[in-house]
């Protein structure tokens, strides 16, 4: 990619918010996963990362969170195969001991000119990837999580205000929302918190693994900013909501950081 995506958390002090906590993260081979990862890890959580097949990204992801004194545990495999999802976070609690955060950000897209050009298939493959297993994952770990856990989404600002060519994943996106909205009811009385980050353009390995040449030159200029947003400056939102020293009376909440876009509500 160029330029490289800013993904290290370089020169981040964490202070310990995180310290002993044990958290598995979807995606987390590179851009908002990666940069959690670390973030997490610089505040004292061990992590296991799911990811699909880049295991080049995955081991360089474990090397900067070892290289920060904690552990890290890959976990290869496809989040759209339900039975991978329920192995995987069993695998990610028995290697760690344990679960207590969990950060459901795994994703896909790929956009299209016309809704004639959305095949079933890709509309099934994008909300299987993007929303049905975030409810595999989630309910899951809840064999695992307790009270005082800790679960944030990765939600979009295209499933806030939608988007003409990711019709698909913005359907998924607007589905995240509404599923951390109902599961921070639901989960409140066992005292874990559910919140989600929506953010608007973020320079990761997605956007030029799938958008036009064009469209990718111009990726974030919309925003008021003028910029793009790099991942180490939306894991600072997880670090937030994962720690009950920051955030113990947030649950239900859908932060965005847009660069300086306000939306109604």
């Amino acid at each position: 990619m160029d330029p490289e995506p800013r993904d290290e958390m370089v020169g981040y002090v964490g202070r310990d918010l995180l310290a002993g906590r044990r958290a598995l993260i979807t995606g987390g081979d590179s851009g908002i996963g990666r940069a959690v990862a670390v973030a997490f890890a610089e505040e004292g959580a061990d992590v296991a990362l799911s990811y699909l097949d880049e295991d080049d990204d995955a081991n360089h992801t474990r090397k900067l969170v070892e290289q920060r004194g904690r552990r890290c545990v890959l976990l290869p495999g496809d989040v759209a195969d339900r039975d991978h999802c329920k192995r995987m976070v069993d695998r990610a609690a028995d290697e760690l001991g344990g679960l207590d955060l969990l950060v459901n950000n795994a994703a896909t897209q790929k956009p299209v000119t016309d809704l004639e050009d959305l095949s079933d298939e890709q509309w099934d493959r994008t909300l299987t990837v993007n929303l049905h297993s975030m409810f595999w994952i989630t309910k899951q770990a809840l064999r695992h999580l307790g009270e005082g856990s800790s679960i944030i989404n990765t939600g979009s600002v295209n499933g806030l205000r939608g988007n003409k060519s990711l019709i698909d994943y913005s359907a998924a996106k607007g589905g995240v929302h509404a599923l951390t909205y109902s599961l921070s009811q639901n989960l409140l009385p066992r005292g874990i918190r559910v919140n989600a980050v929506a953010p608007g353009p973020v320079w990761t390995p997605l956007i030029p693994a799938t958008m036009p040449e064009d469209k990718v030159d111009s990726f974030g200029a919309q925003a008021p900013i003028g910029r793009v947003a790099d991942p180490d400056e939306i894991a600072p939102s997880f670090v937030f909501f994962a720690s009950d020293r920051l955030s113990s009376y947030y649950s239900g909440e859908v932060l965005a950081p847009l660069g300086g876009e306000t939306l109604p509500g």
